[in-house]
């Protein structure tokens, strides 16, 4: 896709968006609206929302380059009319429609469209999951008003019965800050994702919800939540009574992780001295380095990956060959190892210790692998 394809004015709006959003927009299927002029003034856009996305197709018209997009929402979503609300709602003169005086030279615009959108369509939402006749959600719903930025969608297919979405966001804690020297450019949280089935009777027993923990992908570098174990939901419990135990559960856990930067990070350094200054690793999750070696005159690298559950589980091994290279050009790795002696107790100078003393073995052994390997390829 040729880039001066796009509009210039238009361009400059999506650049703005994506750059500057607080959430992560995508630009999907740009396509031209006239044949002859093939300019590329229409796209989707693929917004996160309630642990979800929603595509939302915008339609500038190039030949009027001036005037103000169209936003064709999705099927499921034809009663959401977000301007027609605001003629009668009591905060009106507060909210403006940013399409009555669009100025398509100013590059915030659509910026500012789409965030306000994406505001009155979790309102929306909210009022949908509010008018469900169920007595339970309607209980839940007014345990967790108090809590900010809550989202809620209702789900109404007809294939499926209906169901009603929860995305609650979790601690109040900055994770951004917590770990230093990071480059995420979106603040990083944890959702707890709620799911409750649509009931029309009341049930004095009623099943747990279906619950799943979601974090930003970003944050897997620091922290997995496949590893954390939700709490147990118990009989007659509410979303209230289930939250701040699961919280305190988190919060620990995750200082924790945080605290284990510091370990890999004086495991690298206390490998430092043995193996030389690393010529590549990890320098803010300290998740990896590679250190270059040699015995005699076979020179090869070792690769070091340090788990994040370290030090309870050890970093795992792999050697490259810097003289040896398969069929493909390729060097000649090992397997990867943590077949060595470790234990979580020891200091981290004898961790470092026993991974120097087990790459002094291991490394003539993989120089007979490389030899042979060279040999069957001939």
């Amino acid at each position: 896709m040729a880039i001066d394809a796009i509009p210039p004015l238009i361009s400059a709006q999506l650049n703005y968006l994506v750059t500057h959003s607080p959430f992560s927009v995508k630009v999907e299927n740009m396509w031209p609206g006239g044949k002859n002029t093939g300019l590329l003034d229409r796209f989707s856009l693929v917004i996160p929302f309630c642990l979800d996305y929603i595509k939302w197709d915008v339609i500038y018209n190039a030949v009027y380059p001036l005037a103000a997009p169209d936003v064709i929402f999705g099927a499921e979503d034809e009663n959401f009319r977000p301007y027609h609300a605001l003629g009668g709602a009591s905060d009106s003169k507060s909210l403006k429609n940013p399409l009555t005086d669009w100025n398509n030279r100013d590059p915030t615009r659509l910026f500012s469209l789409v965030l306000q959108l994406r505001e009155l369509y979790k309102a929306y939402q909210k009022k949908r999951v509010e008018e469900v006749d169920d007595d339970r959600l309607k209980f839940e719903i007014s345990t967790m008003l108090s809590r900010e930025g809550i989202e809620m969608s209702l789900s109404s297919n007809i294939d499926k019965p209906e169901e009603v979405k929860f995305a609650v966001p979790l601690l109040d804690l900055d994770l951004n800050k917590m770990v230093g020297g990071s480059t995420w450019r979106h603040q990083q949280k944890i959702y707890l994702q709620v799911i409750y089935p649509v009931g029309r009777k009341y049930s004095s027993a009623p099943s747990a919800p279906r619950l799943k923990l979601v974090s930003s992908p970003e944050l897997k570098a620091v922290f997995s939540i496949d590893d954390f174990r939700l709490p147990a939901w118990l009989d007659g419990m509410c979303m209230a009574e289930y939250l701040p135990t699961l919280e305190e559960m988190l919060e620990s856990q995750i200082k924790d992780a945080v605290s284990s930067i510091d370990s890999r990070r004086k495991l690298i350094m206390a490998l430092a001295p043995l193996f030389g200054r690393p010529v590549e690793a990890d320098p803010v999750f300290c998740r990896k380095a590679t250190f270059l070696s040699s015995s005699g005159v076979f020179t090869f690298l070792v690769h070091v990956a340090i788990p994040l559950q370290f030090p309870k589980q050890q970093p795992s091994l792999m050697l490259q060959s810097s003289q040896h290279f398969n069929s493909q050009g390729v060097p000649i790795k090992s397997l990867v190892s943590t077949e060595y002696p470790w234990s979580p107790r020891w200091d981290t100078s004898d961790m470092a210790e026993r991974i120097f003393d087990f790459i002094v073995d291991e490394c003539l052994n993989f120089k007979k692998y490389c030899n042979e390997s060279i040999l069957q390829n001939r």
